[in-house]
């Protein structure tokens, strides 16, 4: 396997701590000292499906969004299908799926300047089928920057944990970013958090304030997730949402919910909601909401489907209840997109002012 190219293994503390954010802003900052990037996630628990090839949601992101030539099922080699636990503890087939990561970063890392290798999770996700992440960083011999969420405490606390894991396979550290720090609160959480790490052998490289777009899903991304019919062809999809509301009042008093980027749930017979929505919606220079969502499984009459037709905030109809659409919406997973080109924009913002990329690229 190649052991010259240099690389970095992003690992997090947890599930969506920010290991893609920090990912995806790391390569426009390394770009400046290794213009050639390679990328690799060499195991992958969210995937879709290319030309009959599983390959992990956050390897499509990274080609999309930096074209890095390099094929993605390279980039992606091991997708954690539902019976793929099962299925190794059955033929504990370790050699080869080892083979398949390391020829993987070979072709990956081929005529590159340095390779960013993103992790599936905290240190020990994957110890069931023997590739926790810890392990692949080893294979991959690759040194470590763990992501947290920001706090001092907890984060630490979990931080010690993940860092035991990688010192037992003799992985090095190179430090800690910190992710979704409250404004007000960095250079406090900067300060203290730096002592705290420091007692634990670890160097602080960055601190990234909260970013409230960042957490925002597109309609498209809620539509996926309902797996909701659009009413409108000329609906656009890719709007952030901001704020939920339910429906659940007179049309007078709806109204004053109808901000720029609310979503609005509510039943499909409550014609007089949907009605005041399309008037405001069709008003100039009136608020621009992010979609509506009909739910019940009830479909306007033909006449208000009609005007319906002619928005282009969308209009999807849903079977679930409101109480059961309001929650799954609430409880949504929130991750980057490439066609996200106002998150991307933020994420590579606050990365390259907020990390101490001249230590990373010193300590490779």
């Amino acid at each position: 396997m190649n052991t010259n190219t240099p690389r970095v293994f992003i690992a997090a503390t947890r599930q969506n701590d920010g290991k893609t954010t920090a990912s995806l802003g790391l390569i426009a900052a390394l770009q400046e000292t290794f213009p050639r990037i390679g990328y690799i996630k060499p195991v992958g628990q969210r995937f879709v499906e290319i030309e009959e090839q599983k390959i992990d949601e956050d390897t499509i992101l990274m080609d999309a969004v930096y074209r890095l030539n390099c094929p993605l099922v390279d980039m992606s080699p091991i997708a954690v299908e539902p019976d793929f636990t099962r299925k190794y503890l059955q033929t504990a087939n370790n050699d080869a799926l080892i083979k398949k990561i390391q020829k993987a970063f070979d072709r990956v890392s081929w005529e590159k300047d340095f390779v960013l290798c993103e992790g599936s999770g905290h240190a020990g996700v994957g110890s069931v089928f023997d590739l926790s992440n810890a392990r692949v960083a080893k294979l991959l011999e690759a040194k470590v920057i763990i992501v947290s969420q920001g706090g001092i405490g907890k984060p630490i606390d979990e931080i010690a944990l993940n860092q035991a894991l990688f010192e037992k396979e003799g992985v090095e550290i190179i430090g800690v970013i910190l992710n979704k720090v409250i404004g007000e609160k960095v250079d406090y959480i900067t300060d203290f958090a730096r002592r705290g790490l420091k007692r634990k052998g670890l160097e602080l490289l960055g601190v990234l304030p909260y970013q409230r777009i960042l957490c925002n899903p597109s309609v498209e991304l809620i539509r996926e997730d309902l797996k909701a019919e659009v009413l409108n062809p000329a609906a656009k999809l890719e709007t952030l949402v901001g704020d939920v509301v339910v429906g659940a009042m007179s049309a007078q008093n709806a109204i004053k919910f109808f901000s720029p980027g609310t979503l609005l749930i509510t039943p499909g017979d409550r014609e007089d909601i949907v009605l005041a929505a399309c008037a405001s919606l069709e008003m100039r220079g009136g608020p621009r909401m992010a979609g509506i969502v009909l739910t019940g499984g009830i479909r306007p009459g033909d006449n208000i489907l009609k005007i319906i037709r002619s928005i282009e905030a969308p209009f999807m109809l849903v079977k679930d209840d409101s109480y059961e659409v309001a929650s799954k919406v609430n409880n949504l997973i929130v991750k980057t997109r490439p066609a996200d080109s106002e998150k991307i924009s933020v994420i590579r913002d606050i990365v390259a002012k907020n990390v101490n990329v001249k230590r990373i690229v010193e300590s490779l």
